[in-house]
């Protein structure tokens, strides 16, 4: 084997690393004494390994060092000895071997926080997205209240606390010309488990007519707890009364909450 043919073969490396074996390693020290080639090869081969090993910092777990270390022994088909040697070269190649190691466990610490970092990235930005369609939702909501209050065409129909609930209160806004309906249940308490506000356009004579219009559903999740419903014609009153979930079909009276006359 010529001199190229040994520099492109790999051995070297293997000198440099310690992995040879005794006589193999004294065959190329002394050839690297008369050949200035190979001398010079094995001095970069160490600069370079060496230079790596200080650009590293030593994160590896010695679990992951003994698992690297463990394939690397697999793969050469030889236990190396950890018994230091008094030749220089030995050492330098132990040294290398080290570094090597450190700086694989040093990429591979590297790989993990940057897939952390990835996972934590794309999570706030899902975040941001929901909390950017939560606001343009709750906008809306806001416009749409806004727009209802403001409305010149809507008759106000003010509906007060009734003997179940004294302090509660709502507002009826009704356009007669377009028969809509949107009720303000924010007087209103929370209603318990298992029930559910239900409102109602009353006529008044010749007897009581009372006729569904709507429920106030999801109370709890409607910041503005304003409602619409089914529009009406002809209310002379408006009731609201606390009826099962669902529904009734006709109001309970015992549970009557609020009432105003238009």
């Amino acid at each position: 084997m010529d001199t190229q043919q040994l520099i492109e073969s790999g051995t070297l490396e293997l000198y440099v690393y310690g992995i040879l074996d005794e006589s193999e390693t004294k065959e190329i020290s002394q050839l690297a004494k008369s050949n200035s080639l190979v001398f010079n090869e094995i001095v970069a081969i160490e600069k370079a390994i060496l230079n790596l090993s200080s650009s590293f910092s030593p994160l590896i777990s010695a679990e992951n060092f003994e698992i690297i270390k463990a394939k690397l022994e697999l793969k050469y088909s030889k236990v190396i000895d950890m018994t230091p040697k008094s030749s220089v070269s030995q050492y330098l190649g132990w040294a290398a071997t080290i570094a090597l190691l450190i700086g694989v466990g040093y990429q591979y610490n590297k790989l993990n926080e940057n897939q952390s970092v990835l996972v934590s990235t794309q999570t706030e930005k899902s975040n941001l997205q929901k909390s950017v369609v939560d606001l343009e939702f709750k906008n809306k909501e806001t416009a749409t209240a806004l727009n209802i209050v403001r409305d010149t065409k809507n008759t106000v129909v003010i509906l007060g606390g009734q003997a179940v609930s004294p302090t509660s209160f709502a507002k009826v806004y009704w356009n007669k010309e377009t028969q809509t309906v949107y009720v303000d249940g924010t007087g209103l308490p929370e209603p318990p488990d298992g029930k559910v506000y239900q409102i109602w356009s009353l006529k008044l004579s010749p007897v009581l007519t009372p006729t569904s219009i709507g429920l106030l559903d999801n109370f709890s999740k409607n910041d503005y707890k304003m409602f619409a419903v089914k529009g009406t014609t002809g209310a002379e009153a408006f009731g609201i009364t606390l009826e099962p979930v669902g529904g009734s079909k006709s109001p309970t009276m015992e549970q009557l909450y609020t009432l105003g006359k238009v």
